[in-house]
């Protein structure tokens, strides 16, 4: 699941939270789509709190960096876990979206 957008810096923070799969892509899904509505350029996912990602979150992930940058909106994800990570780069998504270690360099990568 994810929380409510917050900002920082004039940017969207969302942070995945617990498990994104199934259950919950959907909802995160909107929750990204509020934001990316209420960013002017950027928006950040922090993942700090996520401990696990199914398939079906991996391909809700795609989905948004997909209809961020078709409406020119810079997204950058950071603080994944050692086990997020993982997936992210057994599936190839690591060299598809920009992935930063903390949420500074995330909202500098966003906002340059």
């Amino acid at each position: 699941m994810a929380t409510e957008p917050r900002h920082k810096d004039g940017v969207p923070i969302v942070s995945a939270m617990d498990r994104l799969d199934s259950t919950n892509a959907q909802a995160f899904h909107d929750q990204l789509e509020a934001a990316a509505r209420s960013a002017e350029r950027a928006v950040v996912i922090d993942m700090t709190d996520l401990i696990y990602i199914s398939s079906m979150g991996l391909r809700m992930i795609l989905q948004v960096v997909k209809e961020m940058e078709n409406q020119d909106i810079r997204i950058a994800f950071c603080s994944l876990s050692e086990d997020v990570r993982e997936v992210f780069e057994t599936s190839g998504f690591s060299s598809r979206i920009d992935i930063r270690p903390s949420l500074e360099e995330a909202i500098a990568a966003v906002s340059d």
